[in-house]
């Protein structure tokens, strides 16, 4: 089985003062602005790095429902967040790191599964397999 998710991009002008809008096939983006400013000096609009982090925590949170599930284990809550790390290196920019912090709350886990269980769903996540950055965690258990 194959799937495929659209997302576009439009730009106009140079980095520094261009502007540009993302789109999703879904219409949850719809001409949403990015640029130069929100990237790079917190400006106004959305950016790469934190659609990416918002992709990551996502699929993060969906593989750890599924690998609860799998131990026979049901959140009350999975709360994600991902730290998205841009780093200027060789003259250029990639993504370094992605740190994830997970507090969840899960009736009846124990410490020793819930590290384990979520430590197999940062690696299984498929926008893990797909980020080439170092991908930490920082779980928490509540009770």
């Amino acid at each position: 089985m194959s799937i495929k998710k659209k997302a576009s991009a439009h730009w106009e002008g140079d980095l520094k003062t261009g502007i540009g809008s993302i789109s999703t096939e879904t219409g949850v983006l719809r001409e949403a602005p990015y640029g130069f400013k929100a990237r790079f000096e917190g400006g106004k609009g959305t950016n790469p790095e934190e659609l990416i982090g918002a992709a990551h925590a996502g699929c993060f949170s969906m593989a750890f429902s599924m690998i609860l599930g799998e131990a026979g284990l049901k959140a009350d809550s999975i709360d994600t967040q991902a730290e998205v790390t841009l780093d200027q290196v060789d003259g250029g920019f990639a993504i370094t790191a992605v740190h994830l912090i997970l507090k969840a709350k899960i009736p009846g886990a124990s410490q020793q599964q819930f590290d384990e269980l979520s430590k197999k769903a940062k690696e299984g996540c498929p926008v893990s397999k797909v980020l080439n950055a170092k991908i930490s965690l920082d779980a928490t258990l509540l009770s």
